[in-house]
């Protein structure tokens, strides 16, 4: 039997701690004062097949999550929740378009008509094979407007450059972590349950509990900000060193410069020009055969920060979590802006699926709090 940790982690750090490129932003601005103040429309990137037992729909909603649109369409369908599929979670608070696919005969698709109206508008249906997963988004196209902003257009204009030309640290946004972090206190607790040895209903696999997922997901994100945040200090967050595991752009794949090779020019250009990305670590079980691990110096960064927070890591491994990598660095693709008062700004630009709107404002300016936000 495995013994159980005596080791107490760090305390949990506020994200404002993170750091920030260069000096932290100056200016302030407000977000999400009107529904469509924040708009995101998804793109797939593949084909439907046309055919099959999944009806795939087009959605733009109002202010409704996506597991709430989940479960209206599981009410509306009569078919259970778990056939519902989506590609990725967006924001509640805005108007965002998505694809959900329901497993659903094709003379029963007319029940789908039920959802026109507020908050919903059907945009687009087709039938496909197979149901769509969480990650199978290619990216997410975003319409801004910040609004009360303060600072001086210069110094907004001066680091949306800035963000233009470097990218900016791939964070998770405070979106994973809930209200006031609540997240993490949870998963906090159920590790330290889990570590000690907690009875078997502790180590169900997270797919088959949508809130314990999110718990996992939180504790996994919260120590990749962590290791984020401790190169973005040393200022090796887009900067190779020896041992670091490189993410090809636009793909799930990685690979490592390997034994006997050095990190040369061309990969330097590479890097540089946004086709490859450092990766930080996504803890989890390691596989000894695993041909991506970090090694040397990129290693002893990323252990030096697992290792404050022992019962999370174990924790992680001891549910089946298995350890991913995520690049570092996440480009504004087709970045511009627009003065449209004064002091409102509209900003538009794409990410890559799994990357947050909200990690780039936070390089941008400090986001005035309210009230009405969902986080």
């Amino acid at each position: 039997m495995t013994e159980p940790l005596t080791v107490t982690d760090a305390p949990i750090q506020a994200l404002d701690t993170l750091a920030s490129l260069g000096a932290a932003p100056v200016g302030r601005a407000r977000i999400k004062q009107e529904f469509d103040d924040f708009r995101v429309d998804e793109e797939l990137g593949f084909d439907f097949t046309g055919n099959g037992e999944h009806v795939c729909v087009q959605l733009r909603k109002t202010d409704v999550s996506t597991p709430d649109t989940a479960r209206r369409l599981s009410e509306l369908t009569g078919v259970p929740l778990s056939a519902i599929g989506y590609a990725g979670m967006k924001d509640r608070r805005a108007v965002c378009s998505q694809w959900f696919s329901v497993q659903l005969p094709i003379e029963q698709e007319s029940r789908l008509a039920a959802l026109e109206g507020e908050p919903f508008t059907v945009l687009a249906t087709q039938r496909n094979s197979r149901k769509l997963k969480i990650g199978s988004h290619r990216r997410n196209h975003f319409c801004l407007r910040l609004r009360e902003c303060e600072g001086g257009k210069d110094a907004f204009e001066a680091r949306l450059r800035k963000i233009r030309q470097l990218g900016v640290p791939n964070y998770f946004g405070q979106q994973r972590f809930g209200r006031d972090l609540a997240n993490l206190t949870q998963v906090t607790a159920l590790m330290q349950q889990v570590v000690a040895g907690a009875p078997d209903t502790h180590l169900r696999p997270a797919g088959r509990d949508f809130k314990r997922g999110m718990l996992y997901s939180a504790a996994r994100s919260y120590l990749f900000n962590l290791v984020l945040s401790s190169r973005v200090q040393a200022d090796t967050w887009c900067r190779y060193v020896d041992g670091d595991v490189l993410n090809l752009e636009g793909t799930d794949r990685c690979f490592r410069v390997r034994d006997g090779e050095v990190w040369d020019e061309t990969l330097e250009q590479r890097l540089r020009q946004f086709d490859i990305h450092i990766t930080g670590p996504l803890a989890g079980t390691i596989d000894p055969k695993d041909r991506y691990l970090s090694c040397a110096e990129a290693a002893d960064i990323e252990d030096a920060v697992l290792r404050q927070y022992p019962t999370l890591v174990e924790g992680l491994a001891r549910c089946g979590l298995v350890a991913a990598r995520r690049p570092l660095r996440m480009q504004a693709l087709d970045l511009t802006w627009e003065w449209e008062e004064d002091a409102v700004l509209q900003l538009r630009f794409s990410l890559s699926k799994g990357c947050y709107a909200t990690s780039l404002l936070r390089e941008l300016c400090v986001i005035k709090p309210s009230a009405d936000t969902d986080w």
